[in-house]
């Protein structure tokens, strides 16, 4: 897929081709906030790296939508923490600290073992935790391993709206976005998606079986897991950098 013409006649970069694809989302009634969206799903699946920046010029005229528009979509997914503006640079991609990301799995621990301990009685719709699981699996054998990045975050997305809240779902949406930006930084993606499909598929049994404690069990050893290992990782990349 070719990322196609800048107004001056510049080709656009390829990433700007998939918010082309994205125009048909938008209506007449489109507002910043379902731009802000669009732009939040294309962080998670991890088409903007840290540190990119973001032309008003590209987007906007990939999207259709005005300057004013955009620039209230890049306000709102700054207050998020997943952009920065630079005083006469511009809009940029945030980079995550080290901080940050123990902040990020310390929210992710509360939101997401709460959310399986107030499921309530089973049985309970696994069935975007399966596809998920599945889609995992998929990017394994094709090794993809942005994919299987994105796989493992929609596990976690669709783990939390078993729930049925939308200001949940809202809160994790924007934290997982900021998890992938940790995700681009490392040089070896596969080897912090592919142990855990394993676990994604245990956490599922459990809830396929109606048991959600033993299911928070193995989720709160997840995230332990995950976040020691990443956690260090990260700060030697960071430090590197």
């Amino acid at each position: 897929m070719t990322g196609g013409m800048t107004r001056d006649g510049r080709r656009r970069p390829p990433e700007f081709a998939v918010l082309e694809a994205d125009r048909a989302l938008l209506n007449r009634a489109s507002t910043a906030e379902r731009v802000a969206d669009i732009l939040r799903d294309r962080i998670t699946e991890g088409h903007f790296p840290p540190g990119a920046r973001l032309s008003e010029e590209s987007i906007g005229g990939a999207l259709k939508v005005s300057r004013n528009t955009l620039r209230e979509a890049f306000r709102l997914l700054t207050h998020e923490r997943l952009l920065v503006h630079e005083l006469n640079r511009g809009v940029f991609v945030r980079v995550v600290t080290v901080a940050d990301l123990d902040d990020i799995y310390r929210v992710r621990t509360l939101v997401e073992c709460a959310a399986v301990r107030n499921l309530g009685e089973p049985p309970y719709d696994v069935a975007a935790l399966e596809a998920a699981v599945f889609a995992g699996e998929q990017a394994g054998l094709e090794r993809s391993w942005r994919d299987m990045g994105t796989a493992n975050l929609r596990f976690h997305q669709a783990l939390v709206a078993l729930v049925g809240s939308p200001r949940t779902d809202e809160l994790m949406r924007g934290v997982l976005a900021e998890l992938r930006l940790v995700f681009h930084v490392m040089d070896d993606p596969r080897r912090f998606h592919a142990p855990y499909l394993t676990r994604n598929r245990q956490i599922v049994e459990a809830l396929q079986a109606g048991d959600p404690v033993e299911a928070e069990t193995l989720l709160r050893a997840y995230l332990e897991d995950s976040r020691a290992q990443l956690s260090g990782a990260y700060a030697q990349r960071m430090s590197e950098g």
